[in-house]
């Protein structure tokens, strides 16, 4: 027996739901004008796995309920297809170059204008329940009881309005426990919102042990694009570090017994970590799911072709056991409003905070403006208003969610969000100047799944897209004749004109939403530069990465060293980043100067392939043409801890009125870290010179 902490609430919820007579339930009845809204959003849950989208390997009863209540939105898309970045913008209704949230590692900033707090001073009672993930508190919720980064599928903790607690049980229930906990203390006609946000289906997909016989025996359908040769896309889709073939790990994703060299050690350590959560029947159902599988597997040393469908198998069937806990709650949650009431006034949304892919292309995971990991589901059901059924088609982006809850909610729309209502729209009246093109923006790279930086257009048709930071490669797809984007048409001469018109769109796109000074990633060459704390010329030989250039003049010569505090936004301002090239330098100090030591301030963060030099060579002259090697340094990298380094060595008895600094790139990031195999990068912040 486990003796853990029990939620109050979780044995409070059991009781009111067997015990709460049928006239107390009927006195829930909403009698206040404005709806209640509860907004379901899981985490990677695609429309491919969604029997109401037509889903030909899933069934989902009671997602197919709220399809059939209310109205399904086939042309949904996202802005950013990332986790945190699609929350950010689904609480403030603006892109993630305005909400400042533009990859997963930045710190979401609690104290800007959301929809809950507008809807809080609105007299809405306020509840976030479930998957939060943007490091910073919730505000504007009366309650909060969020899982701390992306949580826990077994025995989770919680963090409950700031105090952290263990949970036993399987998260998607335990998630609705508490919110249904919460609904049963909404007392009156005071309307609320429920954020009520599942961890399912992220990864690692750990089903719950009543579904792990799901599709036992079965072999579920393959992706037609699961063998993709990445032809026409070579600089961009063959890229990528997510395939099923060569980037799943063993132990963490395919539950395997793997070697150290197949899993990093700190998988393995999270795996049995879960493992000893696990009550001796729930891993005795663990083991006997798996365990022969396994064995099989391993007799039958596949490879090539039937290894990859193997993994998919494996992949596969445990998203989708974890996607039969979201479904079974959904339910709870439609069972309970029923029962109380509280349905004929609410307001049910569900969503994803992005798509994801289910094998199309040989991948899993998300990031790319491609349509598998672009669309996310979206159903709502507005008792009284939707059409029982009713299947939308018209662009809509999670951009629109905050301006939707408030519209209907009769709250004002603030002017600077930058989405649209719905409420027409599920009115159907669609207003004739709703959007005709929709505009993605995705920033992190370098980083984990190698996903280049890119932005792009979805419009009715067609769909351009731009990567850029280290890259310029364009692509252009013919969505009627080739939705699975297979065959980039970017300066094919029979769409020479679409392309035209295209661009122009784009160009619209970005300035309407404040996002036309893109081009600020790719900065003229450095050539020469005055060091500002010892007034002397600095002379670039190899060009930093243009996307880190623009505060050259400030990142290596102001003589002050940059705190790195891990947030892109702020801290990398100051740096100078260099990958394909190594950093060459040369400091002309004007005169024959008597040395005594030389170094740089250097970075370390390997979830953005930032690491230590592998050497750095110090030679001087006194011609400027003719060098001498005066010292080397061999930093000592470290690759558990991320941060800066002052890197500095002695230089004893040396003249020179040149000094030339030539960084080495890490030649090949180690196994185990994210891009492993790449070269890494070099992010160096000041020149010391004494």
């Amino acid at each position: 027996m486990k003796n853990k902490f029990k939620h109050p609430l979780i044995c409070i919820t059991f009781s009111a739901l067997c015990l709460l007579p049928a006239c107390q339930k009927a006195s829930k009845e909403a009698k206040q004008e404005r709806p209640n809204i509860i907004f379901i959003m899981s985490d990677d849950h695609a429309s491919q796995a969604i029997s109401a989208y037509g889903s030909t390997i899933n069934k989902t009863p009671n997602i197919d309920r709220l399809a059939v209540e209310g109205m399904l939105f086939e042309r949904s898309y996202v802005t950013n297809s990332i986790c945190a970045p699609s929350r950010a913008t689904m609480l403030t209704g603006k892109f993630n170059h305005l909400n400042g949230q533009i990859d997963n590692a930045t710190r979401f900033d609690g104290s800007q204008q959301t929809f809950p707090k507008l809807l809080q001073s609105a007299g809405y009672r306020t509840a976030l329940v479930g998957k939060w993930h943007l490091k910073s508190d919730p505000t504007g919720f009366d309650y909060w009881n969020v899982l701390p980064g992306q949580g826990d599928y077994y025995d989770p903790d919680f963090i409950e309005m700031g105090e952290r607690k263990n949970i036993d049980g399987y998260v998607t229930d335990i998630t609705t426990d508490i919110a249904l906990n919460w609904l049963d203390t909404i007392q009156g006609d005071q309307p609320f919102c429920l954020l009520l946000h599942h961890k399912a289906p992220h990864r690692n997909w750990m089903p719950d042990t009543k579904h792990l016989s799901m599709f036992q025996n079965e072999e579920l359908p393959y992706p037609e694009t699961l063998f993709d040769d990445y032809r026409t896309r070579e600089k961009t889709a063959a890229a990528q570090e997510m395939s099923i073939a060569n980037h799943m790990y063993d132990v963490y994703d395919l539950k395997l017994n793997g070697s150290e060299e197949e899993s990093p050690a700190w998988m393995k350590g999270y795996m049995e970590a879960q493992f000893k959560k696990m009550s001796e029947e729930e891993l005795n159902a663990w083991n006997n799911a798996y365990g022969p599988e396994n064995e099989a597997f391993e007799k039958a040393n596949l490879t090539g072709r039937e290894l990859i469908k193997w993994k998919y198998q494996r992949y596969i069937k445990d998203y989708l056991r974890c996607i039969a806990s979201v479904d079974d709650n959904i339910g709870r949650v439609l069972d309970y409003l029923k029962q109380t009431g509280l349905d004929k006034n609410t307001i049910v949304v569900y969503t994803s905070d992005q798509g994801f892919y289910l094998g199309e292309h040989g991948w899993y995971d998300k990031r790319w403006m491609y349509e598998e990991s672009l669309s996310m589901p979206l159903i709502i059901k507005y008792p009284g208003v939707t059409e029982a059924g009713s299947v939308n088609k018209d662009l809509v982006q999670n951009i629109d969610f905050a301006p939707t809850f408030l519209d209907l909610a009769g709250v004002e729309v603030p002017e600077d969000i930058q989405g649209r209502s719905l409420k027409p729209v599920l009115n159907q009246q669609t207003p004739d100047d709703w959007r005709d093109g929709v505009y993605y923006h995705y920033y992190e790279y370098p980083g984990i799944h190698a996903v280049k930086r890119h932005y792009g257009i979805r419009t009715d048709k067609y769909k351009l897209i731009h990567f850029y930071h280290d890259s310029n490669v364009w692509e252009l797809y013919d969505l009627e004749k080739d939705l699975q984007e297979l065959n980039n048409l970017y300066d094919s001469p029979a769409y020479s004109e679409i392309q035209q018109t295209l661009h122009q769109k784009l160009r619209q796109l970005q300035t309407e939403y404040k996002d036309d000074n893109y081009e600020e990633w790719m900065f003229p060459p450095v050539d020469t530069t005055e060091h500002l704390a010892i007034h002397k010329k600095v002379i670039f030989t190899k060009q930093p990465a243009p996307q880190y250039s623009k505060n050259w003049e400030r990142a290596l010569t102001d003589g002050l060293s940059t705190k790195y505090t891990r947030y892109w936004g702020n801290s990398l301002k100051e740096w100078l980043g260099f990958n394909k090239d190594p950093m060459e330098i040369t400091v002309d100090l004007g005169k024959i100067s008597e040395l005594h030591n030389v170094g740089l301030h250097c970075l370390q963060n390997f979830d953005s392939w930032i690491y230590l030099p592998e050497q750095i060579s110090i030679s001087g002259s006194s011609d400027g043409k003719q060098f001498d090697h005066l010292t080397t340094i061999r930093p000592e990298n470290n690759y558990n801890t991320n941060g800066d380094k002052l890197l500095l060595a002695g230089v004893n008895n040396a003249q020179a009125r040149y000094i030339k600094i030539t960084v080495e790139n890490l030649s090949s990031i180690p196994q185990n870290h994210p891009g492993a195999g790449n070269r890494g990068w070099v992010f160096v912040d000041e020149i010391i010179i004494n």
